[in-house]
């Protein structure tokens, strides 16, 4: 048995952003190679599955990533949930544990994925997310605040990765498929089969690039990470 292969995807239109988000270039490099580089310097992951266009992967030299592990393609699927058991079919080792994470989150550190891997190794699943700060309100289809007044207690932000035990995730998908419901993301599929999540509390941050002002926004958080390494 391998210890933890990690599914990227990266399959979306980037129809939002209206541009290549995932290769759009962060001080140099590609994001969508970033994301492949965090996980291909975890020494826990053992392989890794990129769920992608042909033409992205080779855009980022996906087939000449020099990794001393496995990084594979297939094709995405019409929904989030088809391409992430596209690219659990297309795993060459049967795995202990699955990670899946955004490709657009090419900030995430080796570091958080050690420890949502280690977290998934005691409790069968886990994710990374970050608490919910800023004050939340509900607001009607012209954007007019409601009095309703939702409290912050509890919530919390969910990113990537998210890492299962393999056999978990298989079930979980399972239980999306024959109950033909979509999901956003894992840690919603794992409560349809009743079994929880444990959250790892990312104190770094880890955001999703959706629109082109993101990318700005992600080299700030880059340099400013690099300046406070360095005092």
């Amino acid at each position: 048995m391998k210890c933890c292969a990690a599914i990227i995807v990266a399959a979306g239109s980037s129809r939002r952003a209206g541009f290549d988000k995932l290769l759009a270039p962060l001080h140099g490099v590609r994001v969508l190679e970033r994301s492949i580089r965090a996980f291909a310097n975890c020494r826990e992951i053992t392989e890794i599955v990129v769920v992608c266009p042909e033409e992205r992967f080779h855009a980022i030299n996906g087939a000449n990533l020099e990794t001393e592990i496995p990084v594979t393609r297939v094709d995405g699927g019409a929904e989030r949930h088809e391409s992430v058991q596209n690219g659990l079919a297309a795993l060459l080792y049967t795995p202990e544990f699955v990670a899946v994470h955004d490709g657009a989150r090419p900030l995430i550190t080796v570091e958080q994925i050690s420890r949502c891997i280690q977290t998934a190794r005691e409790y069968g699943a886990s994710a990374s997310a970050h608490p919910v700060t800023d004050t939340l309100k509900r607001a009607d289809k012209e954007r007019f605040t409601l009095p309703e007044q939702v409290e912050r207690d509890g919530l919390w932000c969910m990113e990537t990765p998210q890492v299962f035990q393999y056999p978990l995730l298989l079930d979980a998908y399972v239980e999306v498929t024959e109950r033909n419901i979509q999901v956003t993301d894992e840690v919603t599929a794992l409560q349809l089969i009743g079994h929880p999540t444990r959250l790892v509390h990312n104190h770094e941050p880890n955001p999703k690039i959706t629109w082109p002002e993101d990318i700005s926004r992600a080299e700030m958080l880059m340099e400013l990470k690099h300046l406070r390494n360095d005092s």
